[in-house]
């Protein structure tokens, strides 16, 4: 079908941080597939991982016990000090198990029709429940008429969210990004993390922390919201999870572990075997080269270097990052750029029509990294020049 406006290219092979198409042409990948490929292309530890499993096990559904799964509900509970797991396939079933906690929590407490809160500038996902939880737009208009029982305020405005406390009696959580990724990364100031859940123990609310863009490494902490050293009640995971194998995560702590029962909720493919390996073996290469500390102090470092080289620039409006996730603001919109850089072999990504988008695999060495910011850099200053 007609959904996606794909770039004349096709990518045979990968490694590392750089992909190759069909001619042998080399790519150096700024995107890791939409921050997917965490580990970069064909990490030799977790090809070796979905290989035996495949020669082992793939699928037995979740009729049965599966302890690859547990084991990974395990290990995913310690660094993130929640309590359960449910294991799904994508970052949007992810936040549609999210949606149906809070609700059911809500129901659970006697409300008939239990309101979340979202946020301006979200994306949660594409079915219609995290289609609806997302920014609204032209997109929403095509598939009404949508779920209701979704309130929006604007994001990084913790008193916004107090006033509409005071006004409804029917909230039950607030849903949010941590880091706004598809919005622009848009960062929010420090503390409003720790406002907002305030504001939900307050008043009994769920936070749900939808971390599938910025977990696991890609903002320097294991989790963005540990930079405000907040623990929410539920939390989503997805993307580098596994590396390229799909795999989703509802995370959930306290009550919020204990909302949903047999019967309530349930995935063919979640947590099978093939893609529960594939997660283990992620994590235990992400914790044994310390990719969190690794993401913070080389982010810092490519920050630095694109504030140096662009910040100066007419036609830049601002350079945002955490970790391994930056947004170049232009003062008008620029997705040209995304053909522009491929034609240099580089790829990128640009979101909110203005924001070039930077995801780059966690595993880039020293040189790669400069690579990145000289490159993106040198376009965009040729783009602003109009050569």
């Amino acid at each position: 079908m007609g959904t996606y406006k794909r770039l004349p290219v096709a990518f045979t092979y990968g490694a590392g941080a750089w992909l190759f198409d069909e001619q042998g042409n080399r790519y150096l990948d700024a995107l890791s597939g939409l921050a997917v490929c965490g580990l970069g292309h064909a990490h030799p530890a977790v090809t070796r991982a979905v290989a035996e499993q495949a020669g082992r096990l793939i699928h037995t559904s979740n009729l049965y016990q599966v302890p690859l799964q547990e084991q990974l509900a395990e290990e995913l509970c310690a660094v993130s000090g929640m309590g359960k797991v449910f294991f799904n396939n994508s970052g949007a079933e992810a936040n549609e198990t999210a949606i149906k906690i809070c609700r059911k929590y809500g129901h659970d407490r006697g409300l008939a029709t239990p309101q979340i809160v979202v946020m301006e500038g979200s994306f949660h996902g594409r079915t219609l429940a995290t289609l609806t939880a997302t920014a609204g737009g032209k997109q929403q208009e095509s598939f009404a008429p949508l779920p209701q029982g979704f309130l929006r305020v604007p994001y990084n405005d913790a008193d916004a969210l107090g006033t509409l406390a005071g006004a409804n009696s029917d909230i039950v959580a607030v849903m949010l990004e941590p880091i706004q990724g598809e919005g622009g990364i848009i960062i929010p100031e420090p503390g409003y993390l720790q406002q907002v859940a305030r504001i939900c123990r307050d008043h009994g609310w769920l936070l749900a922390v939808d971390e599938v863009q910025t977990g696991l490494c890609r903002t320097g902490r294991w989790f963005a919201c540990q930079h405000d050293e907040v623990l929410p009640d539920v939390m989503t995971l997805a993307k580098s999870l596994a590396n390229g194998v799909p795999i989703g995560a509802c995370l959930a702590a306290g009550e919020a572990a204990a909302t949903l029962t047999p019967g309530s909720h349930g995935s063919t493919f979640g947590g099978n075997p093939l893609a529960a390996r594939a997660a283990l073996a992620v994590l235990e290469v992400m914790r044994g080269q310390r990719l969190d500390q690794r993401a913070a102090e080389l982010g810092a470092t490519m920050l630095d270097g694109f504030r140096e080289r662009l910040d100066s620039l007419d036609g830049v409006r601002e350079i945002r990052g955490r970790g391994m996730m930056f947004g170049l603001e232009m003062e008008q919109d620029c997705g040209e750029l995304v053909r522009l850089a491929l034609e240099r072999r580089l790829l990128i990504n640009v979101t909110r029509g203005n924001v070039v988008r930077l995801l780059p695999p966690l595993i880039i060495s020293d040189e790669e990294a400069e690579q990145i910011v000289a490159g993106v850099s040198d376009l965009i200053t040729s783009y602003l020049s109009g050569h």
